[in-house]
């Protein structure tokens, strides 16, 4: 591989990268690039509020395969917007629109020389009958369905996340999200819990076994 790895992230507002005045709310791209080797660099294109088709409508998609080239990385990670069917412009239907939306991904990177792999949306902090709740099944199952058609990477960050949060058990994964700071907001990272998910799904990539893994600390 080259001497500098370069990855590019596309995803919504459970990855994206805050500035301060939003403290303490992160996203895990924040943070993913400390579990990794000096070599690998991250260029955070993930934006609140998009989906993999709105993604692509605004153009965010275009602005990263033309930046992106042989032996970079693009790692999507896509769902959360996908699945909110109250706002029609962003939602897909996960059987069809969702796998035909992620495929311009894969696609695009591979025709500039680039590798796709594709991260399930992580949950929220939904605990309800004694268990931590996958809130978006449909859109998990759909992407690993296309990793494997596609022979494309996947990692399943919904499960090795609800595991961690087992892990922790509901009270101390209730630091980790932003409920924590606001008292409403089951979605989104404080700066421990992002940091805890780059963490989580780093190993996700290390267990992998493709060419970048061997770069995940």
């Amino acid at each position: 591989m080259k001497e500098t790895i370069r990855v590019f992230l596309a995803g919504d507002s459970t990855v994206q990268t805050y500035d301060s005045s939003k403290a303490p709310q992160a996203g895990w791209g924040q943070y993913i690039g400390g579990h990794f080797d000096g070599c690998v660099r991250f260029l955070n294109h993930s934006m609140a509020g998009r989906s993999s088709r709105t993604f692509v409508e605004e153009g965010r998609l275009e602005a990263v395969l033309n930046e992106i080239g042989p032996e970079d990385w693009l790692f999507v990670q896509m769902g959360h917007n996908d699945a909110n069917q109250k706002k029609p412009e962003r939602y897909t239907d996960p059987q069809t629109e969702f796998p035909r939306y992620l495929k311009m991904y894969l696609d695009g990177a591979r025709k500039k020389g680039a590798f796709p792999l594709l991260i399930t949306p992580v949950a929220r902090l939904h605990y309800q009958n004694g268990a931590f709740q996958n809130d978006f099944p449909e859109y998990c199952k759909a992407m690993k369905k296309l990793g494997e058609e596609e022979n494309v990477p996947v990692v399943d960050l919904m499960e090795l996340w609800i595991h961690r949060l087992e892990q922790a058990g509901p009270e101390a994964a209730r630091a980790w999200y932003m409920v924590s700071a606001n008292g409403t907001d089951m979605t989104h990272f404080t700066e421990a819990g992002a940091g805890e998910v780059a963490a989580v799904l780093a190993q996700g990539i290390r267990r992998l076994n493709i060419p970048i893994s061997k770069y995940a600390r």
